[in-house]
């Protein structure tokens, strides 16, 4: 049914009304193609539907919806069935509230940490964000609810996002900003795909047709419907053109006018716009399927999203055991956090809460053999006396056993809109650690925060860090679980903890200029540039602490294929308490045509082990685990040779390696006499003819002496041919050459492994 023509009867002025939004959250409708309204909503980790006083930027009132954790604590689970059974729960909500296209996830990359939205982002490495995406969109989509991936594609700021030209080559296009898209689209199937505000490489991307149809449509045949972002489209009939169906939201018919109008002149076919219709038609068809009234159990959810946050937290230091807390005993809980907990980001994902836990009340309630005592220590909105405020906190921590500092960014500082200026805390808070670190027997700090931010100038001083990212409306209840010991903390950090914000590898290049940001850093980020670069961080992407201890041992490494393998481990929980590890599967590749990372993450699992349980890991590595997008080819190339399989235990740390040798693909490029000597000679055809014939027409004293000039052969090395033939003691025969380079255009065998 979702593949049925339009219905023709439709005229030009009705179909083009169909293409873009009755108002703000819905679409038009024409009954008699069946093609009904459909609702599109905001919802990456809640639900936000609005009735009345529509606005797009979280502003008015919206429906009570369960806040989940948003997606920078998400990715820290590292956990697929976490995410699907996350989505399942979304998909089911939006139902409830007749919304049949839920906006999210998102799955831009985390560039630089001053990005104001990287709340609602999984990660700085793709493979990560990309299954944790196709989790999420599979969950979501079970239920009979569209998802919407966004924002397609380097949506990377937040700065001049309308406008800004995001100017990236297209190797790092295809390895670090495309990836987590790709996999979503191909292996989840999204019912829409939203495109970005800014422009990539001068093109907006409504208006990119490298993008929407060349790369989305055509190779990795997408078949759901193109949507913009919020009024992210200036030009609608060349955004048409380029394959957006549906602009969103509405504008009064306006832009509708001007693609008819294109089309009766003759400026754009009709059958794209027949095109755009019937992909809207087959989303309805798909998304109301299983359409019908629904109810939710919000206390059910809640729970839910209780133990979705708990498996999130990320244990960064737990210096002398300090954690978990003691049942009994004094304990001075410090911070407004801790009572109004910060649970969500600001902007178009702000949800309407059903209920939020407060980290205080749920200490008090797991631990009633103890005393728990609470100071303020800060003040929200900056109004009260910071020093009575302080002084006052480092007096209660002073006679307690343990402080439990809870701090972090508040609202203001970060926000969909702005980036940040920093990845500094509020000085207030800072001076408040350091002064209750100073009075106190223990002290433990508990993060809340949307994007990173720098533990210097106190990390040293405190006994354990927790980092609980912005966690949801039950994020209260899951750090008290944490913290209690009721659950055994397993997240690992999905991006690196720098010790300084110079030393981010987008330092330079962010947020641009002049309506221009460079990618200027290219495929090295996050992780990937500071194991390259050798620049040390304070904690690494992948690191993460527990409460027990687990050993990997047997790496071993088989090849599947000529350009395949699977990997397996063993695990075992060697503590005294049950707990989830992370297994971490990294590459090393050998040398390249192109500068590479050290090692990018390629495979991980989660499990979960009782103590002295054991299990045996196996992770499949395809072939793109071993391939780089070769610019020369336009395609994904594995260069041959010995690769490293690594385990690590984050990204910087390696506890195990196992070589794989691969033959790679037999890949030579055409020769032409502007290609260079050392592509001349290196040719596995041509070259040696090449190298047969000069030697042929050298006297001996010649051949001898350019045997023994190996540093002149260096020298000429990048010359072209064509200038190389000049220096040539007996010039070589022009039909000779091109014979040459016609045997440089055939296929060349394979080599075994």
């Amino acid at each position: 049914m979702d593949n049925a023509p339009v219905d023709h009867a439709l005229g030009l002025d009705e179909k083009t009304a169909l293409l873009s939004g009755r108002d703000l959250w819905s679409t038009e409708s024409a009954e008699r193609a069946e093609v009904p309204s459909l609702v599109l909503c905001d919802g990456p980790h809640g639900v936000r539907r609005q009735l009345s006083e529509a606005d797009h930027l979280g502003i008015h009132h919206s429906e009570p919806a369960t806040c989940f954790p948003p997606a920078v604590a998400l990715a820290s689970s590292w956990d697929a069935d976490l995410l699907r059974r996350l989505g399942e729960a979304l998909g089911l909500e939006a139902r409830s509230l007749g919304v049949d296209v839920l906006l999210g996830p998102g799955v831009n990359i985390k560039r630089s940490p001053l990005c104001g939205r990287n709340f609602e982002y999984f990660s700085e490495d793709p493979l990560l964000s990309g299954v944790l995406g196709a989790a999420h969109v599979n969950g979501v989509q079970s239920q009979g609810v569209g998802s919407s991936v966004k924002h397609f594609a380097a949506n990377n700021q937040e700065t001049d996002r309308m406008r800004v030209s995001a100017d990236v080559d297209e190797r790092t296009l295809r390895e670090i900003y495309l990836p987590a898209f790709e996999r979503i689209v191909t292996e989840a199937r999204p019912a829409t795909v939203m495109c970005a505000y800014n422009k990539v490489n001068g093109v907006y991307a409504a208006e990119n047709r490298w993008l929407l149809t060349r790369v989305l449509r055509e190779e990795w045949d997408f078949d759901g419907l193109v949507v913009s972002d919020w009024g992210a489209v200036g030009d609608r009939v060349a955004a048409l053109a380029a394959g957006l169906d549906l602009e969103m939201p509405g504008n009064g018919g306006g832009t509708d006018q001007e693609v008819a109008a294109a089309v009766r002149e003759g400026r754009l076919d009709e059958s794209v716009v027949d095109t755009a219709v019937q992909r809207l038609r087959a989303l309805a068809w798909r998304v109301r399927a299983d359409a019908g009234a629904v109810e939710v159990d919000h206390e059910a959810q809640h729970r839910l999203a209780r133990e979705i946050a708990a498996d999130c937290l990320v244990l960064l230091k737990n210096e002398q055991r300090s954690l978990p807390l003691a049942p009994t005993g004094r304990i001075a809980v410090i911070g407004e956090f801790a009572r109004q907990l910060r649970y969500q980001g600001g902007g178009s994902s702000h949800v309407n809460a059903t209920l939020v836990d407060s980290t205080l009340d749920e200490l008090r309630t797991q631990l009633p053999d103890a005393e728990v005592d609470f100071a303020q220590g800060y003040d929200i909105d900056g109004q009260a006396d910071a020093t009575a405020l302080r002084e006052e906190a480092v007096a209660l921590a002073g006679r307690a056993d343990t402080a439990v500092l809870v701090i972090g960014l508040r609202e203001s500082d970060e926000s969909e809109g702005f980036d940040r200026e920093h990845i500094d805390l509020p000085y207030d808070q800072v001076e408040l650690v350091r002064g209750v670190a100073g009075a106190a027997r223990r002290t433990v700090v508990v993060l809340l925060n949307g994007g990173v931010v720098s533990l210097e100038g106190w990390h040293d001083e405190v006994d354990a860090v927790v980092e609980a990212w912005l966690p949801g409306q039950a994020g209260g209840g899951a750090i008290a679980d944490v913290l209690t010991g009721r659950v055994n903390p397993s997240g690992r950090l999905a991006e690196t903890i720098p010790f300084r914000l110079n030393d981010t590898p987008s330092y330079l290049n962010f947020p641009g200029e002049q309506g221009h940001v460079r990618y200027g850093e290219g495929v090295m980020v996050g992780y990937r540039y500071y194991e390259t670069a050798d620049v040390a961080v304070r904690y690494p992407f992948g690191h993460g602490l527990s409460y027990t201890a687990f050993e990997q041992s047997d790496l071993r490494v088989t090849a599947t294929g000529a350009d395949t393998a699977t990997v397996s481990v063993t695990v075992t929980n060697t503590g005294d308490r049950f707990g989830k590890h992370v297994v971490q599967m990294y590459v090393a590749a050998p040398g390249r045509p192109v500068g590479s990372p050290a090692r990018e993450l390629r495979g991980f699992a989660k499990v979960a082990l009782a103590p002295g349980e054991s299990t045996t890991v196996e992770i499949a590595l395809d072939r793109r685990a071993f391939a780089y997008w070769d610019i020369t080819c336009g395609d994904w190339t594995v260069a041959g040779g010995r690769y490293e399989v690594q385990l690590g235990e984050n990204a910087h740390t390696v506890v195990a390696s196992a070589p794989l040798e691969l033959a790679g693909d037999q890949l030579a490029k055409p020769l032409t006499l502007d290609s260079t000597v050392e592509e001349w000679f290196g040719h596995p055809a041509a070259g040696p003819a090449l190298m047969e014939a000069m030697a042929a027409g050298m006297t001996e004293e010649q051949a001898a002496a350019a045997a023994e000039n190996q540093d002149a052969m260096r020298m000429v090395a990048s010359m072209p041919m064509r200038q190389f033939l000049g220096f040539l003691p007996v010039p070589l025969p022009h039909e000779f050459l091109e014979q040459l380079m016609d045997m440089s255009r055939a296929p060349v065998p394979s080599v075994a492994a």
